[in-house]
């Protein structure tokens, strides 16, 4: 099957799971990608950090989306968008040139350990217990660098950590959904431009590739992701939440374990 349309097909299918469960689609797409791209013969030594800043850069487009929906029905604190943004960005570029410094092995055990850690958070469905409002400045600025500094590293849209610091701050679940949306653009933008000028000087990259971001991959899964995020939103409101929630735990267990199998 050609890579194209294997990338069409990923978008789809994250898509559909971002919408039905809430969680971006970073989780699904990166594993995926190093599959693809080893197949399509690139450099090993670069597969999963393309990966990471493909997967940041599809992740550019579907929270504009997220975040203008979740803004049309009230659902985005704004003010805690404002003061966490600029340690998320610093995060983010930090994670990036971290991520860019890194060999393969250690790289993908991070992933593989937080693939594992977020699929037992859906089986288990743990949260933290409310605490009193939001930190200050200061705490509000080291959280976004650690939000924004792991999901770079991991190449996801930060709702698996945003998520629960809300929840920890007294806010709904709709506020913190909502709010977390938001705060995926910061992510996405600052961890794909780290991405891209992590492997600007890089010579061993695939044509049409933007320092640390295969373009194409990009432009096939942003594309239909649009798409099917709004139908994975809709079968949420038909189809049982808790099967699903087990089935992807199950489907992350599986993507991770596969990808730990390739380091032994």
């Amino acid at each position: 099957m050609h890579p194209f349309i294997l990338y069409l097909l990923t978008g789809a299918v994250a898509g559909l799971l971002a919408g039905m469960l809430g969680v971006g689609g970073g989780l699904i797409i990166v594993p995926i990608l190093t599959f693809i791209f080893a197949a399509s013969g690139f450099a090993p030594d670069y597969i999963l950090h393309l990966a990471l800043g493909t997967s940041l850069a599809t992740i550019t487009v579907t929270s504009i989306s997220s975040a203008r929906a979740h803004h049309r029905h009230g659902a985005v604190n704004w003010e805690a968008v404002r003061r966490i943004a600029p340690g998320i960005a610093f995060g983010c570029l930090v994670g990036a040139w971290v991520a860019a410094q890194l060999d393969i092995r250690p790289l993908k055990w991070l992933f593989v350990a937080f693939e594992f850690y977020v699929g037992t958070q859906m089986l288990l469905r743990f949260a933290p217990h409310p605490h009193r409002s939001f930190p200050g400045t200061l705490g509000m600025s080291l959280m976004g660098t650690a939000i924004g500094l792991l999901s770079s590293l991991v190449g996801i849209g930060g709702g698996t950590l945003s998520v629960p610091f809300m929840l920890y701050c007294n806010r709904s679940m709709r506020e913190a959904v909502g709010t977390s949306s938001a705060i995926g653009l910061p992510i996405a933008v600052f961890g794909s431009l780290g991405y891209i000028a992590s492997g600007w000087h890089l010579e061993q990259l695939p044509p049409y590739s933007l320092g640390l971001v295969y373009l194409p991959a990009a432009f096939g899964i942003a594309f239909v992701s649009l798409f099917t995020a709004p139908w994975g939103a809709k079968l949420a409101h038909r189809l049982p939440v808790a099967l699903l929630r087990k089935f992807f735990a199950v489907l992350l267990y599986a993507l991770g374990a596969k990808m730990a199998l390739s380091l032994i």
